[in-house]
């Protein structure tokens, strides 16, 4: 089962910063996670959305790749979380100009996007993110009850959309949120040859329950979860 960091160590030092994924490389991580956007003024950053990007200094898309080119980053996976399309050719090129296409991932909820990367880098490893969703309504306590009935309903159709979509995306792995996560859906995904990732599990109890349930991989705010985890 493979390791990832969310936003680096988000849950440890804050995420999408350079300390952030250092931290979740001191703590053992295979693959880190981090996100892309692009500001409203045209820049290519390291931020989850544009409040993250105006609410502090992010990153440039160019200095956090280029870390990854250097210890203690040049040995780790890496999973670019496109957030909005439109910079696709832009984050190809800047991956393929620091020869860092073999250990990129690039995943997306936009399907426009992923069309993108595999006609321009058909060697890139893509990504399907699943549920767009363009906002945390799980946070207002009001909404609750409703999503809670909708992801009831979601995990239900979810195998099936997946086994319909899948084949036609041409894409390594498939991000799933982790209530969605069922056997049936582990089965779809082997059958398909694509991995399955679990986002974002920040309990050691639901991590044993969703590696035993099959999945390739669980992505946490806080990897010192997964020192754990027995191994198998």
């Amino acid at each position: 089962m493979k390791r990832i960091g969310h936003k680096g160590a988000d849950g440890v030092v804050p995420g999408n910063t350079l300390e952030s994924f250092e931290a979740a490389v001191e703590l053992g991580v295979d693959m880190i996670e981090l996100d892309v956007l692009r500001t409203r003024d045209g820049r290519l950053v390291v931020a989850h959305d544009y409040r993250d990007a105006a609410g502090r200094v992010p990153l440039t898309l160019d200095e956090g790749l280029d870390a990854f080119t250097r210890r203690p980053l040049d040995g780790v996976e890496f999973d670019c979380d496109l957030k909005l399309p439109g910079p696709e050719d832009d984050l190809a090129r800047a991956l393929a100009d620091r020869g860092l296409l073999e250990r990129a991932m690039v995943s997306t909820m936009e399907i426009s996007s992923i069309e993108r990367l595999r006609e321009i880098r058909p060697e890139l490893r893509l990504g399907w993110t699943y549920p767009k969703v363009t906002r945390d309504w799980n946070s207002r306590r009001w909404a609750r009850p409703a999503v809670l009935g909708a992801l009831v309903a979601m995990r239900r159709r979810l195998p099936r959309t997946a086994a319909g979509t899948l084949p036609r995306l041409g894409v390594r792995a498939m991000w799933v949120y982790w209530p969605l996560v069922t056997r049936r859906l582990v089965e779809t995904t082997e059958s398909a040859g694509v991995e399955l990732f679990a986002w974002t599990v920040d309990d050691r109890d639901r991590m044993r329950a969703l590696r035993a349930l099959g999945v390739g991989g669980i992505c946490s705010n806080d990897p010192r979860l997964f020192a754990g985890l027995a191994p198998g």
